[in-house]
């Protein structure tokens, strides 16, 4: 892989004299008090700006600001007018906009296409505060209030939109989202080395036409350059081989006289035209190679050609050997230079290292703004994530090459928040990242690492050249549980158990020190078919991890519980897998109070399955593999039916469904049936929000079954207050059981003929 040129390496700008501010300013008033006549660089966000290294404006920011520019924020403005976006006047060098920390449509609305009702990133967790497909807008505003200033989009919603994408909430494939924003350049994947460069050459006197050559960039030109091989990959299923016609003179009946015929073998056509091969050339070299994607408008009419377009982005995402990119729009080429490259851990270790704040701005005052209140006492130790899960957009923005940080750099950002955060009681909610336990691990080779083209280096299953040394994270989590005032290390973020079960070490480190009561895993299903659309591991795996688990947890004398996510309605499932995770679901004592539904984010893999039907984990072709898809409301709202099947609300749904699918056998009050035959006379299902998912109702328990909850992932709590399932609520739960059997015996006696038995109330013991 080439080396870069370092962060902390660039010649300062001249602003640097006025030194860091205590927050980037949002007002003039703000910038009189820091001495600035004007910014240098204005960002305009979705997010609230919260001066913490968890939000991008803020590390973008900070990072400008220590190359010497004077950087101004513009914080969820108003987009009805351009007023907004001139507060803080005409920046000198570009306007660089951002959607937030999330795509804005997937803030807005669920997988249902409901419009939320609150914003995580808003003050006072309210909606509204930022327009649907905000990068765009904003960047036309930013036009509007200046027309000749730069617009530099980044941020993961321009990141995940860059190339023509399907957009899940008009059902139809959009535009780059550079085109519809009119921007001059996007920046997308980690942003620090090209946003750095971007504003040092701009500050140079470069015009934004001429940056052309900036790994993570995309930007619109009109040709292939001089100088460029192209690739044309604007088409699949080429003619195949043709069978020879048989000479018409020859007597088919004569055996003898056919094998002459054949032993000639093939006769070229000179008229014929021949696929091109491309042979290796000495001036031919990937750095100056391109490779053609079908245009927008094929990829937009066809969704085969679409699905083709999204395996030819994925495979060349590696920064050690992707190629660049090019696609047309109209009339334009939109041109995606190759990812950048991950930032060494002295490089990481200078981005983090900032001087943040870790608070929200002051103009905020005392309103809450929920995503602060989640992540101000976590931090964040490492990037990137090599799973390639087809559903998540981690890999496909940060990379699946991990960048981590020093363990002095981490523990220093433990101190920081110890004596700098209001409020910190000692416990750190979260020592992580897109994965908690992927620190430090990489290929053991750099070579092959550099050029490897799998999607994932963990599925089908984990590549024999990964190192799965968890031993430098067991070192750090000693080291930050032994710091002075720390008095707990929790790890919130997602757990990678296939990895994990491979350091029994790392699994009895975290179980008996960093487990809150209960650990989120997330094995998303239990059937072959969507885990091979996922690119997950099998069930087996997680069976593996909770015996370790539960092994270590007794070890330390904790009660302690593990919690599985699923999701529903994901590529490749199809009623019966939905069936049989009910079932387990069920056989294991789990009742998913929080359902999530697949989510088709732009960009995904999975997204492309659900819009093609085909799979772009293979090769593409209109002949290829198709994908079993859950696009109907109706069968969506089945699907989620069936991970809540204690709910009797989606009963009726659940009967017609297994009576339909010849599984009637499933319906009845049998431990190894899966719902009741009859609904209740009153709806006695509550939510686990409300009681926590006590059993009630018509629910059956068995003596000694601890019924779990998603929500909270403890047993359900006892109404007196005591400790879960102790004798009092197991007494509840025989008295339930007793009384439903008496209602049946007098129902029965009563079909009999025979006297009807008073009904006598059970009460517990």
């Amino acid at each position: 892989m080439q080396a870069a040129k370092p962060l902390y390496d660039y010649p300062k700008y001249w602003a640097e004299c006025f030194g860091p501010a205590p927050f980037l300013p949002m007002s003039r008033e703000e910038m009189d008090q820091l001495g600035w006549d004007s910014c240098d660089i204005i960002i305009v966000t979705g997010d609230a700006y919260v001066d913490h290294p968890s939000f991008g404006m803020a590390i973008i920011g900070r990072l400008l600001e220590a190359q010497g520019f004077r950087v101004g924020i513009i914080a969820q403005p108003n987009w009805q007018s351009k007023d907004d976006f001139m507060k803080l006047g005409e920046p000198n060098l570009f306007f660089g906009v951002a959607a937030g920390n999330m795509d804005s449509m997937i803030n807005r609305y669920t997988a249902d296409k409901k419009i939320r009702s609150d914003d995580a990133y808003t003050p006072g967790g309210m909606a509204g505060k930022r327009p649907d497909r905000a990068s765009l807008v904003y960047s036309q505003r930013c036009k509007e209030a200046y027309k000749h200033v730069p617009i530099v989009l980044g941020g993961i919603e321009a990141s995940l939109r860059r190339i023509a994408h399907y957009d899940y909430w008009q059902d139809k494939v959009r535009h780059s989202i550079l085109i519809d924003a009119c921007a001059d350049i996007l920046l997308f994947g980690n942003a620090e080395r090209a946003v750095v460069e971007v504003a040092q050459r701009l500050s140079n006197g470069e015009t934004i036409e001429n940056i052309t050559d900036v790994r993570g960039t995309a930007f619109v030109r009109r040709d292939t350059p001089k100088g460029w091989f192209e690739i044309d990959s604007t088409r699949i299923d080429r003619p195949g081989k043709v069978d020879k016609i048989i000479n018409p003179y020859v007597n088919t009946q004569d055996t003898q006289a056919c094998a002459i015929e054949q032993a000639k073998g093939e006769v070229e056509d000179p008229n014929e035209a021949k696929v091109v091969q491309i042979l290796d050339s000495p001036g031919m070299t990937r750095d100056k190679t391109v490779i053609r994607l079908p245009s927008f408008e094929k990829v937009r009419n066809d969704s085969v050609l679409y699905a083709h377009a999204n395996r030819v982005l994925h495979l060349e995402t590696n920064p050690g050997n992707a190629r660049a990119l090019v696609q047309k729009h109209g009339e334009v080429d939109v041109w995606f230079n190759p990812p950048p490259i991950p930032m060494s851990t002295e490089e990481m270790d200078y981005v983090f290292g900032m001087p943040y704040a870790r608070v929200p701005h002051p103009a905020y005052g005392k309103e809450r703004i929920p995503a602060y209140e989640m992540i101000r006492f976590s931090v964040n130790i490492m990037r990137g994530c090599f799973g390639g899960c087809t559903f998540c957009s981690i890999t496909e923005h940060e990379g699946r090459i991990i960048q981590n940080r020093s363990h002095e750099s981490i523990l220093h950002e433990i101190e920081e928040m110890r004596d700098k955060v209001p409020g910190f009681t000692g416990v750190v909610s979260d020592l992580g990242g897109p994965t908690a336990n992927m620190y430090r691990i990489a290929c053991k080779s750099p070579d092959i690492e550099k050029h490897c083209r799998k999607p994932s280096c963990v599925f089908p299953g984990i590549c024999e050249n990964l190192n799965t040394d968890h031993s430098s994270l067991i070192e750090l989590y000693r080291k930050a549980r032994a710091l002075p005032g720390v008095k707990k290390i929790l790890i919130a973020s997602g757990l990678r158990y296939d990895l994990a079960v491979e350091s029994p070490e790392y699994v009895k480190e975290l179980v008996t020190h960093h487990v809150g009561g209960y650990l989120k895993i997330a094995p998303e299903h239990t059937e072959r078919g969507p885990l091979d659309k996922m690119m997950k591991p099998g069930i087996g795996s997680y069976d593996r991890f909770k015996r370790m688990f539960e092994k270590y947890s007794k070890e330390a004398g904790k009660e302690q519980y593990l919690i599985p996510y699923f999701i529903a309605a994901h590529p490749g499932t199809t009623d019966e897998d939905m069936m049989n995770l009910a079932l387990w679901l069920k056989g294991n004592g789990f009742r998913a109070d929080q359902v999530q539904a697949f989510y088709p984010s732009p960009m995904a893999s999975a997204t492309a399955m659900y819009h093609s039907g085909k799979n772009p984990l293979r090769k593409v072709t209109y002949k290829s593999e198709g994908v079993d898809i859950v696009k109907s409301d109706e069968q969506r709202r089945l699907h989620k039916a069936f991970l809540r099947y204690h709910d009797p609300k989606g009963w009726p749904m659940l009967r017609e469904a297994l009576e339909r699918m010849g599984r009637a056998d499933l319906i009845g009050p049998g431990k190894h049936q899966l719902i009741p035959l009859h609904q209740p006379q009153t709806d006695s299902y509550q939510s686990a929000r409300r009681k926590n998912s006590t059993p009630t109702g018509s629910h059956k328990v068995g003596k000694d079954q601890k019924i779990l909850t998603q929500h909270t992932g403890l047993p359900p709590r006892a109404s007196d207050g005591s400790k879960p399932w102790d004798k009092r609520e197991k007494a509840k739960a025989e008295a339930f059981a007793r009384n439903q059997q008496a209602a049946k015996e007098r129902k029965e006696a009563a079909k009999g003929g025979g006297k009807k038995k008073p009904r006598q109330p059970v009460l517990p013991r």
